[in-house]
């Protein structure tokens, strides 16, 4: 009687252990997308009322109009700057906002450089450790100097636009083997997805002085 009654209890268990595991992460996507369906909708919200306005249109199917025309938009527009004339108003363009706009140049880079469109300024991916305890942080070496320590710009999750800069000795600083773009994702993942990162740690691959042997 008591082996049936746990085996049915361990089957109860498992099997509601594993609805769980497949309703939740589709629970919480839902309610991600929902949430960043509104947060567009907000943005867009002065054109779908206009195309309501003119044409009775259900204010969702707006939105999808108006999100659809958006996507259609940033395709051409990206047609457009692979010309000769579009690259050139595009250069200047982004110079006219590096001046005006505090970190727009960071900001532009970070973002073609999580969707590998232009080559990395981090020299490469590394785990720190800022504060001389067991705590590690992930970061990107920016410059590496004679003495060597190192330069490292530690991006806070999820906006790698910003973060601290700390200048380290190479006691602290450790190489980690994985592209810069995959790290960058785990830092917009607020950490998700780094297991790559700890398994490709190499303590003792501290990083030299220029010229050392």
């Amino acid at each position: 009687m008591n082996k049936r009654y746990q085996k049915l209890k361990n089957f109860v268990k498992t099997s509601l252990l594993g609805g769980l595991g497949v309703i939740f992460p589709a629970a919480l996507l839902l309610v991600v997308f929902s949430w960043v369906f509104q947060w567009v909708g907000g943005i867009i919200e002065p054109l779908t009322r206009i195309i309501v306005a003119k044409s009775n249109m259900q204010e969702i199917l707006a939105n999808i109009l108006v999100i659809g025309a958006i996507i259609a938009a940033c395709f051409f527009i990206g047609i457009f700057v692979k010309t000769r004339l579009g690259r050139y108003i595009h250069i200047l363009v982004e110079k006219l906002l590096g001046r005006w706009i505090p970190g727009y140049k960071f900001s532009t880079n970070t973002f073609q450089q999580f969707f590998g469109e232009r080559s990395t300024t981090y020299s490469a991916v590394a785990l720190v450790k800022p504060f001389g305890n067991e705590t590690l942080m992930t970061g990107f070496i920016t410059d590496e100097h004679p003495d060597g320590s190192c330069s490292i710009f530690v991006p806070t999750g999820p906006n790698p636009t910003s973060g601290n800069i700390f200048h380290l000795p190479s006691s602290c600083v450790y190489r980690v083997d994985i592209p810069v773009e995959e790290a960058m994702k785990s830092v917009i993942a607020c950490g998700a997805g780094s297991e790559a990162l700890m398994q490709s740690r190499h303590e003792l691959n501290e990083i030299k002085p220029k010229g050392a042997k």
